[in-house]
């Protein structure tokens, strides 16, 4: 327990403008937690009380979520934030909880439909979950194979519609971001032409 609690206590300070790269779908990459994680499916995640000092210049990035396998993020507030920094930052924000709740529904539906899928296969064999000494029975790779084939064949479109939205999404951010630091550029030269200005009529 000592250490979970460590664990979520080391937080990792990233860029401003860090992007989350999008889930790659394939049989080795499907996004999955073991399975004594599993009696933790029906509890709401909540979100980290925490929060940096308001000194503090970085996003936040903590430990994995146990649902989604994601890394919670505590975006920064900039001092006098402008409204364009506001619809950016919320933007994200709503693109995280976006992204959490997909993979939190879709690590349950991919859990269980393994579990499933195992138990019916060792039933087939005439064979129980576990063997005589109380053991865990397990499938082959080449039977887990059809599986795994299984679930991408059914999620197919599910997948592909993950992925054009998460497109859609960090393209928008990213206009955004560009705009917010084009502002910022034009504001720090318009400060020094200011400031050589008033240099030069002293």
């Amino acid at each position: 327990m000592a250490s979970k609690t460590t664990a979520a206590a080391a937080w990792r300070i990233f860029s401003p403008f860090t992007l989350h790269s999008p889930c790659s779908i394939s049989a080795l990459n499907i996004r999955h937690y073991s399975s004594d994680l599993a009696t933790k499916q029906d509890k709401t995640p909540k979100t980290s009380p925490f929060r940096p000092a308001v000194s503090s210049t970085h996003d936040w990035i903590g430990p994995p979520n146990p649902l989604s396998n994601l890394r919670p993020i505590v975006y920064h507030i900039p001092e006098k934030e402008s409204e364009l920094q506001k619809r950016l930052r919320h933007l994200r924000q709503e693109t995280e909880d976006w992204n959490h709740e997909f993979w939190t529904k879709q690590n349950f539906c991919f859990t269980k439909e393994k579990e499933q899928f195992i138990i019916s296969q060792l039933k087939a064999k005439g064979l129980t979950l576990r063997d005589e000494t109380g053991r865990r029975r397990s499938l082959d790779s080449e039977e887990m194979a059809v599986f795994y084939k299984g679930f991408l064949d059914t999620n197919r479109i599910r997948h592909a519609n993950y992925n054009n939205e998460w497109y859609r999404r960090n393209f928008t951010i990213t206009m955004l971001m560009a705009r917010v630091a084009l502002k910022n550029m034009w504001r720090t030269v318009a400060k020094r032409h200011n400031k050589n200005n008033g240099t030069s009529t002293s």
